[in-house]
């Protein structure tokens, strides 16, 4: 069975314009068209994350020559509008994580940043090739969170998704890429099979099913760096940038998280209690 690495594209939102927030992870109609008709051109199979975790889990599954896997973050409405039909065009097959409390429904909930899919156009997708996966409830940084919200995070949207869809999801993509071994546990524990992550890299089979990398396409990713990406061929430079916000941020996000834990029990965990 191959072991090769293998590119998981994350996408965000697709449109002409979309609003201020989503603006700069997203793509315009042209550019996934162009990205999508390259893929094929170069000889790309796409994959669901379902499939590829089931691939390297089983170690029985034989992947095809240039496995690529095209995911959607969030639930935006482009995705239905201008991302499927193109998906169609190549048959590709694609994985979106929705927000359950983003979408438009019974379960909307305010901070959506744009225009999102409502449950019938995510039905639709689903019935497309698409695979359903979850990406919280209200996308905050998990990993920020106790344990009974990070609980009711992952389970709500795991439980609206299987409400909705017939059947529970199975993959998951963590919000802002962010998790800790307590929320990667937390997904395991919700029967979640593999869950992705950012890190702007290639996925490997050697990073576990709970930490599966993946690219970020943004507006300003040009059609050669979309190229080299997938071809493996990316060089530091070309994700110099996410990779440092990603440093700093990680950082930040732990001085937060430890600011936040009672003196006693960070005192008992040294061992001086």
């Amino acid at each position: 069975m191959s072991t090769a690495p293998v590119p998981i594209l994350m996408y965000h939102a697709v449109g002409h314009r979309p609003a201020d927030a989503a603006y700069r992870l997203s793509v315009s109609p042209g550019s996934f068209a162009a990205q999508m008709a390259l893929l094929d051109a170069n000889g790309f199979t796409a994959l669901t994350a379902r499939e590829l975790g089931d691939a390297w889990r089983r170690g029985r599954a034989v992947l095809p020559a240039k496995p690529v896997v095209i995911t959607f973050d969030d639930g935006y409405e482009g995705v239905h509008r201008y991302a499927l039909p193109e998906l169609v065009r190549y048959g590709f097959r694609s994985s979106l994580f929705v927000s359950t409390g983003w979408l438009r429904g019974p379960y909307e909930a305010p901070g959506a940043p744009d225009t999102m899919l409502d449950w019938g156009q995510v039905r639709e997708l689903a019935a497309a090739g698409t695979e359903i996966g979850g990406h919280s409830h209200s996308h905050p940084q998990l990993d920020q969170l106790d344990n009974a919200r990070l609980r009711h995070e992952v389970l709500r949207c795991r439980d609206l998704a299987a409400c909705e869809l017939g059947r529970a999801p199975v993959s998951f993509a963590y919000p802002y890429g962010y998790s800790s071994r307590r929320v990667r546990q937390a997904v395991r524990d919700a029967g979640f099979a593999q869950a992705l992550a950012v890190n702007n890299c290639l996925a490997a089979r050697c990073q576990g099913p709970y930490a599966l990398r993946r690219v970020t396409v943004r507006r300003t990713t040009g059609i050669g760096r979309f190229e080299r990406m997938v071809e493996n061929r990316a060089t530091r430079r070309d994700f110099a940038k996410d990779r440092t916000l990603t440093r700093g941020y990680a950082v930040l996000r732990r001085s937060r998280a430890a600011a936040r834990v009672p003196r006693q029990i960070r005192e008992a965990a040294a061992g001086r209690v």
